[in-house]
Formats: structure tokens, sequence, C-alpha cells
């Protein structure tokens, strides 16, 4: 177990160094000289001599070797420090840490929701295999699936802010902020996590350990929830941790039309302005905690499954 733990690690340390050099290159990779950009926040203006330039590129320390610099700009990102940013001046950590904070609340609160309708949905859906309430919750699925975020958020907010004024249209300012987005936010995955939960279950159902038990004479009911719920789980809970990795910096319609402080809106802003220090923050702690949620799935997989526990083990 621990040495699978401490493999897991190790991997995750090398995708972030991988990770960190691509990041590190994206000024680089456009057609803009980055100096530049970055002249034309501080200044307002692009058309400074030859000398400007390369003095605030020599400021910068954009005149060493590329790795030279890589491990500079490594060393202080280690530490949180990403510079300022172009537009606001202020240091990026602040901003991407309050935009973090804001997108964990609505992806945990998006993906709650979906996981707490999809896993009894599919469960019964499963279990009653043909019935009217099965067809209703594929027809559904297959809906919610397919609608688009761009046409269901404003809909939601004509719906329940301007109709029925329930809830708030939009803004970060309390808990009532936070149902619209994610009820938005969570259709989608809700649709995903009921197919893969019914399929899950139905495979479960007939595998031969849940037959015999119930040749034995416990009831399905109780047969599933004490031997084969935790099974069914599993491929739920990889779909889980990829959509929260995803929405964490992905959720950037929903952010934008209902006005969310996200990390999405954070990106997008970033990439619309320029502003390249809180776009590299910005994609650095995304990836970082998609890596993190992948590692800490793979460990919630050897937990719960022992077979991939004795794997782990022998390996």
């Amino acid at each position: 177990m621990w040495i699978f733990i401490l493999r897991r690690l190790a991997v995750l340390a090398l995708a972030l160094l991988v990770v960190s050099f691509l990041v590190f290159l994206i000024p680089y990779l456009g057609d803009t000289d980055p100096v530049r950009a970055l002249a034309r926040a501080r200044f307002g203006r692009l058309d400074l001599d030859a000398d400007a330039i390369e003095a605030l590129r020599i400021e910068l320390g954009m005149h060493r070797p590329l790795l030279v610099q890589y491990l500079d700009w490594l060393g202080k990102a280690v530490t949180g420090d990403f510079g300022n940013s172009y537009m606001s001046r202020e240091p990026v950590m602040g901003q991407v840490w309050s935009a973090l904070k804001v997108s964990i609340v609505l992806t945990l609160a998006a993906l709650g929701f979906a996981f707490a309708v999809a896993v009894p949905c599919g469960s019964i859906a499963a279990l009653r295999q043909g019935s009217t309430f099965d067809s209703i919750v594929k027809s559904l699925n297959q809906a919610f699936v397919a609608v688009p975020e761009y046409w269901l958020a404003p809909m939601s907010i004509l719906v329940f802010a301007l109709y029925l004024g329930w809830l708030p249209s939009a803004g970060w300012r309390g808990p009532e902020s936070v149902i619209l987005p994610a009820l938005a936010l969570s259709l989608r995955p809700m649709g995903y996590f009921t197919q893969v939960m019914r399929a899950s279950m139905i495979d479960v159902l007939n595998s031969p350990h849940i037959v015999a038990a119930h040749s034995r004479g416990l009831s399905i009911r109780r047969t599933l929830i004490a031997h084969g719920l935790r099974n069914a789980l599993l491929p739920v809970i990889t779909l889980f941790s990829v959509w929260m990795a995803g929405l964490l910096g992905g959720a950037v319609v929903i952010e934008v039309i209902f006005a969310v402080p996200g990390m999405g809106r954070l990106v997008y802003s970033a990439i619309v302005n320029g502003d390249l220090p809180v776009l590299q923050a910005g994609l650095v702690a995304i990836v970082t905690f998609a890596v993190l949620i992948n590692t800490l799935t793979d460990l919630a997989y050897t937990l719960l499954n022992p077979v991939v526990r004795i794997d782990n083990a022998a390996a």
C-alpha cells in the first residue's frame, strides 16, 4: 500500500513538473513579444524605443537563457510567487486563491447535487429495467447531456430569477447565489452519473456473488446494500473525480453568465486581456488540483475495492 502511495506521489510530482514547464513557455508560444505585452500593460502603449524595451527585458531577467529563466520562475512558483498581474498590478496568487475557493464551492455543490440524484435514480432504474421509471430516467439522461449550458443558464435566470423571483440572477453574495449556477452546472454530470450508475448496477446484479446471496434468501435490496453498492459506485467515483477536475477551470460559460468570480472566469479574462502571470498561475492551480484529485481517486479505489488493493500490494 505504501509503495503504491509513494509511486503515485512520484507520478504526481513528475506530471506537475512537466506541466509547469509547458505553462512557463506560454509567453514564448504566441506571436507577441512578452516584454512588449508587459510594456503595453505597464505604460499603455507599444511604441517604446528599442532601448526602453531592452531595459525592461533586462529588468525582467528575460535576457537570460530559457532554462535559467524557468528554474528561477519555478523556484518562485513553488513558494506561490507568480509575480503581479499586468492589469491590476496586484499579486497574482491572491486573485487565484480567491477564484479557486469560489470554484471549489460551486463545483462541489453542483457535483454533490448530481451525485445525490444519480445514485438512487440509477440504482432504481437498474432494479426496474424496462419499467416506466427506467424509460423516464433514460430519457431525462439524454436530455440533460444534450442541453447546452449557454441556453440552460439564461433560461434558468429568466424563470427562477426574473419571473419567479426566487433566486438572484447573478453575483456571488451568499448561499442563495450558489443554487442557480450549481443547478445549471449539475445537469450534464447528473445525466452521465445516472447512466454509469445504472449500467454499473446492472453488472453488479448479474455478478455471481449477488446471485448467490439472493439465492440464499436475502432480498435483492438488502443484498445490494450489503454487497453490491460499493462495487457499483466505483465507476461513478472515477467519473466524479474527472468532472471535479474539469469543472474547477472549465465552468467558463456558467461563471461568465452568472458573474461568478471563479477560476474559469479568471482564466478567460486573463486570456482576453493578455494577463500572462494570471494565466500561468491559474493553469498551474487548475492542473495541480486535477492531479491531486486523480491521485485521491486512485487511493479511494484501493480502499473500496479489495481486488485493486491486493494488486497494488503485489506490485
